[in-house]
């Protein structure tokens, strides 16, 4: 017996898929998270963004999650997301879209780079389902920071309380102190 597809269920698909590129998913994700055929996910890209997706692997490193700034932006977006999850019964990608949202509003209020694209975030909660990562308290403010899962964490202490000696040494970050002290008091 083959079941009709709803009109309403597609309609709800391509407006998640619109929603992840406009968020600029790739390609990759798109497939994990809709279902549509491949050759319908191309079109929608090409639609919406105006160009071919781009073509390459996914990240696929949980190390680059523990390094000092994507560490406090995705520790930032997993407690957003975990959040996101527990409110109602929003689907897993609709949790993962709104806290991406929520995440970008929060960096642009504070002025920062988003350092975490929907594609990382994505693979961040894929690492948290496949059980490779994990939230471990900070014992000096008590923030929750991602962490290995089997990383011996007892006396943890995130990346904003014991900041590593090149942390924000960047020429944009130089560049800004340089124009805040030159600022009129």
């Amino acid at each position: 017996m083959v079941r009709a597809k709803s009109v309403l269920s597609e309609a709800r698909q391509i407006e998640i898929a619109s929603e992840l590129i406009r968020l600029d998913a790739r390609l990759q994700v798109l497939e994990a998270e809709v279902q549509l055929s491949r050759e319908r996910l191309l079109r929608l890209y090409r639609e919406i963004r105006g160009k071919s997706p781009p073509k390459g692997m996914l990240p696929f490193s949980t190390d680059w999650f523990m390094t000092w700034q994507p560490n406090i932006h995705a520790s930032l977006f997993m407690n957003i997301h975990r959040h996101q999850v527990g409110l109602d019964d929003a689907t897993a990608v609709e949790a993962l879209i709104r806290a991406y949202r929520l995440y970008r509003e929060q960096i642009g209020q504070l002025g920062l780079p988003e350092v975490l694209s929907i594609t990382r975030a994505w693979r961040l909660t894929r690492f948290f389902d496949a059980g490779m990562l994990g939230m471990t308290a900070c014992t000096s403010c008590g923030g929750e920071f991602v962490t290995h899962t089997f990383e011996l964490a007892h006396q943890y202490v995130c990346g904003l309380c014991h900041m590593p000696s090149r942390a924000g040494k960047t020429r944009r970050t130089a560049n800004a102190a340089e124009v805040a002290k030159a600022a009129p008091r």
